[in-house]
């Protein structure tokens, strides 16, 4: 659905030359939710906004539907942004304006006729929950509901592609997870595909099935959520999982530890004991969690290395042929 190739943006000129992204190129497949993860300052958010033209890139090309947006003329730029359609973190609605007559701004914009957008903005506000909300005010409504009415206004136009930029940084805990879920639902009932940007491992996590990690401007890795979480290859991932602690203790700096992964397949079997009766090794543990990455529980833990090389193989050796994802890390 979207092709991005290198993709670049710079900031300034001379001495205060800023780049923002430094060759980025990815894939979002049609139909996925596809997370974009990185710190702050990382360039996601620079990023998603070149995505629908709200930045020009220095360089590069972006193709939704193969058609590339950089050469678009005003008019097919319009268009396209029918297509492609946005939330943001601080809602943006129109304060003086219901609920209703936010959801229904863009169809006026586009000369719907009054009867057939009142009935689109029925449609939508029953899909979002708020349909008896229609008469109220942004200022008489929560953040979560706010968001809703930003999501309904955003799907107002039958977009192909939503663009959640940091949708629900500014929201509680439980309200982000109905946010999210809403989210997933209009993936699976509408087809619509669906880009986060975040910085909240956790939102990867609960409806993201591919996920593309950017760091100082570059991506470092891209995959599906759980093969990335399993086999996490970059020290951005490794801190975003929790893999690698960015404020170690000091007991834990520069350990060597043993991180063991237990996917859905191996999630509820009994993996330690046995490997310790098949070794005769006592183990620390040096920290354990569960996670819940696309659907399916996953478990990791992180085990002191044994002093010697010898025992060290051995207890690699057991827990691989124990079908497990098992490997060596350094906590920083």
């Amino acid at each position: 659905m979207i092709r991005i190739e290198g993709l670049r943006k710079i900031y300034g000129s001379g001495q205060t030359t800023v780049a923002a992204l430094g060759g980025v190129s990815l894939t979002v497949m049609k139909g996925d939710i596809h997370g974009i993860i990185g710190m702050s300052g990382a360039g996601k958010s620079t990023l998603i906004r070149c995505i629908n033209r709200l930045d020009t890139p220095t360089e590069g090309r972006i193709l939704i539907d193969g058609q590339d947006i950089l050469a678009m003329k005003p008019r097919e730029l319009r268009a396209m942004r029918k297509r492609v359609s946005m939330i943001f973190q601080q809602f943006n609605l129109l304060m003086q304006r219901t609920v209703a007559r936010n959801v229904r701004y863009p169809l006026e914009i586009s000369g719907v006729p009054k009867a057939e957008a009142n009935r689109r903005v029925a449609e939508l506000l029953e899909i979002v929950g708020l349909t008896n909300k229609a008469d109220a005010y942004p200022a008489q409504l929560s953040g979560g509901q706010k968001q809703r009415v930003a999501i309904a206004r955003a799907l107002a136009s039958n977009p192909e592609v939503l663009l959640s930029d940091e949708a629900t940084s500014a929201l509680d805990p439980m309200t982000t997870q109905s946010i999210l879920a809403l989210l997933q639902d209009i993936n699976r009932r509408m087809g619509i595909t669906v880009v986060v940007i975040t910085h909240e491992m956790a939102v990867i996590r609960q409806i993201c099935n591919r996920v593309t990690i950017i760091d100082g401007g570059e991506i470092v890795e891209e995959g599906d959520v759980d093969e990335v979480f399993t086999h996490t290859r970059s020290t951005a991932g490794r801190r975003l999982f929790g893999i690698v602690s960015a404020e170690p203790h000091d007991e834990l700096h520069f350990t060597d530890a043993i991180r063991i992964v237990f996917d859905g397949d191996t999630f509820n079997e009994p993996v330690l004991s046995q490997m310790i009766l098949k070794t005769g090794l006592a183990v620390n543990i040096l920290s354990a969690d569960v996670k819940q990455l696309s659907g399916k529980r996953y478990g990791q833990m992180l085990l002191e290395v044994p002093a010697s090389y010898e025992d060290r193989a051995r207890l690699m050796n057991t827990l691989s042929g124990m079908g497990v994802t098992v490997e060596e890390v350094h906590l920083s």
